[in-house]
């Protein structure tokens, strides 16, 4: 005689035990932060989120006792609704926090869609008269490089209004632009930046005021990542009407600022024996350094490989390209080098893969060096070293590690001690931004989050309001936030009051990891879809 087979309708206590852990981890992990690092928490609450599923799917397959047809029917139905979602959507990219962005799938790219310069493949076509950009003329309110005049995060040629109620930011102009997480360079009203359409990776040359292309200069390449994005991530530096940039393929590019001519370049790939696959592996996100201009000197990362030519950084005259000196032996990061002077001796702060260092600006040779943990292809160090006179470094990381105060003594052989002032793994977790040191106090955004911390101490004075992994210029005692969804943010940068923000509005849409300009009143702005111009209202 035969007997039913018996179902259980409900789950059991094994499964419940399961789907009971995940949810009590995932809230620990939402909740309490303990890896230190928001995005590696959903990753770890989406594993833990879909383990749980999965226990409940060979549940209902195998152990509920449900008839086969109903038990296998709906597991075609879920695994059939799941292929369809992917099939009619992609995940075009990846935020900060590692929650995905879906688009539709038959779209095709925006950078693909952009009209490319005619003949562009073929290097500079002035899209005006030659000589129309003038980059040779300087003026105070020049935004030359990457973070600012000084490389340092703040701009002080003007004072900006504090009420955007009573005059609010006005719009010049917005309009789509090639992929990209390049910033703007910006000299005498002419703004240079890096972008990808299609298969070309270009530098291009804006007229400030219009938004009209004066040139632009091709690279036949293409990065394109999931998670890192499409296109170049250095941003341009103009020196004495020479346009220096970097390429995501590792292409120093020396460029005529009047028409975007190539006078020289460096294929660092190749100088230093670095094969497609291991530029890949070492690189997963591309190479993101800007260029820096140091007397007669532009200075960049080298890389290479482990077992071969390997150099933390590599000079050439700025002039004719000529190799003048290699420093170091640390493989490089995404992090970019930076000029200052620090026991009274001039030299080159770079941030390396696991490692910071300072490095004679004549020769190249490391004058000390201290460790800072990281992998460029997992938990990269991305924010510069913060040079503070007379003898201290500033260093800050995401990815749980924090910040870090450094003190030089000088020692044997023009060598530096260092020192360890203090080491807080809780504040200013940078993860893709840099920071800015006003009145005694660090401001910057840790983990996407405003943060005042007091710099002798290490002590968080406050947290609050969360910009995700945006960025951030100060202006005298104002900060700039352009936060990661495009918003730009008026700011006190005050310890005493948290977070007071003075006004706001949505400069931008979508994803917004660039750093941004300020040229006088004009903010400049960009994604890797549109770029625009606001004037700001000026103190009166």
């Amino acid at each position: 005689m035969h007997t039913p087979r018996r179902h259980r309708l409900f789950l059991p206590l094994a499964v419940w035990i399961v789907i009971a852990i995940a949810a009590a981890t995932g809230t620990w992990l939402q909740a309490g932060d303990p890896t230190g690092d928001r995005g590696l928490n959903n990753v770890m609450t989406f594993v833990l989120f879909l383990l749980a599923a999965i226990t409940v799917g060979i549940w209902w397959l195998l152990f509920s006792g449900l008839e086969r047809r109903l038990r296998w029917g709906v597991a075609a139905l879920v695994v059939g609704a799941v292929a369809a979602f992917f099939t009619a959507f992609r995940v075009e990219s990846v935020g900060g926090d590692m929650l995905p962005h879906f688009a539709w799938r038959f779209r095709e790219r925006a950078d693909r869609r952009l009209e490319v310069p005619p003949d562009a493949a073929a290097g500079a076509r002035p899209a005006a008269a030659a000589g129309a950009a003038d980059l040779a003329t300087t003026g105070p309110w020049d935004f030359p490089q990457f973070l600012g005049p000084r490389r340092d995060l703040s701009v002080t040629a003007v004072t900006l209004g504090r009420d955007w109620q009573a005059r609010p930011p006005e719009l010049v102009w917005r309009q789509p632009i090639g992929a990209g997480w390049s910033g703007f360079a910006v000299v005498n009203g002419y703004a240079v930046t890096q972008e990808q359409r299609g298969d070309l990776e270009l530098v291009t040359c804006y007229e400030l005021e219009t938004g009209g292309l004066v040139w632009s200069h091709a690279v036949e390449t293409r990065f394109d990542s999931v998670i890192a994005g499409i296109g170049p991530r250095a941003t341009p530096t103009i020196d004495d009407g020479v346009v220096y940039a970097l390429t995501s393929n590792a292409l120093l590019l020396a460029l005529e600022g009047a028409s975007g001519r190539l006078l020289w370049e460096h294929d660092l790939r190749a100088e230093y024996g670095v094969s497609r696959a291991q530029e890949a592996a070492s690189y997963p996100y591309a190479r993101s350094s800007s260029p820096l201009v140091a007397g007669t000197l532009v200075i960049v990362p080298a890389g290479g490989v482990a077992g071969g030519r390997l150099a933390s950084l590599v000079a050439y005259d700025k002039k004719t390209g000529e190799k003048v000196w290699e420093g170091g032996s640390s493989q490089i990061s995404q992090s970019s080098p930076a000029l200052a002077t620090l026991g009274g001796v001039e030299q080159v702060l770079i941030v390396n893969e696991s490692s910071v260092s300072g490095h004679d600006v004549e020769s190249g040779a490391v004058l000390w060096e201290h460790p800072w943990p990281g992998s460029t292809n997992a938990d990269a160090n991305v924010s510069q070293a913060v040079p503070l006179a007379p003898d201290r470094v500033f260093v800050s990381k995401g990815y749980g590690q924090g910040a870090a105060l450094l003190r030089l003594t000088a020692g044997a052989g023009g060598r530096f001690a260092v020192e360890e002032l203090w080491h807080e793994p809780r504040v200013l977790r940078t993860k893709l931004t840099n920071v800015t040191v006003h009145d005694g106090h660090v401001f910057g955004l840790s983990d996407g989050i405003l943060e005042c911390v007091d710099l002798d101490t290490g002590a968080r004075v406050w947290k609050h309001g969360r910009y995700h992994h945006g960025q951030i210029l100060r202006v005298h005692d104002l900060l700039l936030v352009l936060s990661e969804d495009g918003e730009l943010v008026l700011i006190e940068a005050s310890a005493e009051r948290r977070d007071s923000v003075l006004g706001r509005f949505q400069a931008l849409s979508g994803k917004t990891w660039n750093n941004f300009a300020l040229y006088g009143p004009l903010v400049v702005v960009r994604n890797a879809a549109e770029a625009a111009v606001y004037r700001l209202p000026l103190a009166e």
